[in-house]
């Protein structure tokens, strides 16, 4: 099933409530990129956002932690509503305990992989994983190219998950648009992170529309 998450890091943060509340029952869950200014290159936001977050939608909180010393904070995060958790295998440094430890807690846990990082990254903690968030730009800003080769790497992680008899879920995350979520879907993928081609719209919901349709020939659904 194709689920959309539009990413509050391409709303206007000063009417992020309006931004919320218009893409509220269209879109299936929403994005949260937590940046810390070390691990990746920004800063954005912390734990008090995502609590008003929680009480101003009913959609799952999708929170992506792009933050050094993960296996510190997931729990605060969880606190304060997040309902999926994602850390990266490339700044986590106990990672089998803290998907562990994130299960534990209740919420759908996750772990994201860089561009120039290999999928066998993964081959010791897959069976842990609820998700797994596949970067298709460099992270740390939106609106970056979609890296064309995330494609291939979508199809032999869904063949590491299928021949491991696993379900767990690919997410995209970055530069996802109409042009390439078909092609996305067909290579595995079952939830696509949307910044600019939702937020970044005269029309966010006619957005999510639009990508609903261009992944409709292949909608595993």
């Amino acid at each position: 099933m194709i689920r959309i998450a539009p990413s509050i890091l391409s709303a206007d943060f000063v009417r992020l409530a309006d931004a919320v509340a218009l893409v509220e029952g269209c879109a299936d869950m929403l994005h949260v990129d937590v940046m810390d200014g070390h691990f990746v290159p920004n800063l954005t936001i912390g734990p008090p956002v995502i609590k008003a977050l929680k009480a101003t939608t009913r959609m799952p909180l999708d929170c992506h932690l792009m933050i050094e010393d993960a296996e510190r904070w997931f729990k605060v995060y969880r606190e304060a509503g997040a309902d999926w958790i994602s850390v990266h295998a490339e700044g986590c440094a106990h990672l089998h305990r803290t998907v562990s430890g994130i299960a534990e807690t209740g919420a759908k846990a996750g772990v994201a992989i860089n561009p120039g990082t290999p999928i066998e990254v993964l081959d010791e903690v897959l069976p842990l994983l609820h998700h797994v968030v596949l970067m298709s730009v460099n992270p740390g800003f939106g609106g970056q190219k979609f890296i064309e080769s995330t494609i291939e790497k979508t199809r032999r992680l869904q063949r590491k998950i299928i021949d491991s008899g696993l379900e767990t879920v690919i997410e995209i995350d970055g530069g996802v648009g109409p042009e390439n979520i078909a092609a996305l879907a067909h290579a595995g993928a079952a939830v696509f992170v949307a910044g600019n081609s939702v937020f970044g719209q005269d029309d966010p919901v006619a957005a999510i529309d639009a990508l609903r349709s261009s992944a409709a020939p292949t909608d595993r659904s």
